[in-house]
């Protein structure tokens, strides 16, 4: 059995050599899923030493975007309940108190009594959180728009919708 690679060969990937050998070795497997799939996972890996670059250039780790950009997107005054959080950044409850506190004691939220209920706290951003979280935001999506730099925009928006719909079965399930 031949094994085909792309007419171009400027559009040859590590993926179509990776899917090259296979079917070469095992003839007997359809590697397709390769096509999607490990060009997925060889992509995150990209973005996520994007993401890194991003955070550690603006003095954070990951969890610490993930808690403050969760925040930010609650809108003014950018606070939530300690159980919003969890819930949002699926982590336990242990270890949103650890990072809340972590948070805290670098200034970047701050707790207050909850007026709705006199057992609970609102974490909310400090304006020292607020401009780190912008900033970082702001250097990510222009590290993501590098990522998509040789994809015209049309192409993006099909590739969008069609992660969409596979993702979407994984999202629905509780």
């Amino acid at each position: 059995m031949t094994v085909q690679e792309p007419e171009d060969p400027a559009g040859v990937d590590e993926v179509d050599r990776l899917v090259a050998s296979w079917r070469r070795e095992r003839p007997d497997l359809d590697v397709e899923p390769l096509q999607v799939l490990s060009r997925l996972s060889r992509l995150a890996r990209h973005l996520d030493r994007a993401r890194r670059a991003s955070f550690t250039e603006h003095g954070l780790e990951p969890w610490e975007f993930d808690v403050l950009t969760t925040l930010r997107r609650a809108g003014a005054p950018y606070e939530l309940s300690p159980g919003a959080l969890l819930r949002a950044t699926l982590v336990t409850s242990g270890t949103m108190t650890n990072r809340i506190d972590r948070l805290a004691a670098g200034g970047l939220v701050r707790r207050r009594p909850d007026p709705e209920d006199r057992r609970g706290v609102l974490v909310s951003l400090t304006d020292t959180g607020l401009g780190r979280v912008d900033d970082a935001f702001t250097d990510l999506l222009r590290r993501e728009h590098d990522l998509l730099d040789s994809l015209p925009h049309a192409d993006r928006k099909s590739l969008a919708a069609l992660l969409r719909t596979l993702l979407a079965p994984f999202d629905a399930s509780p």
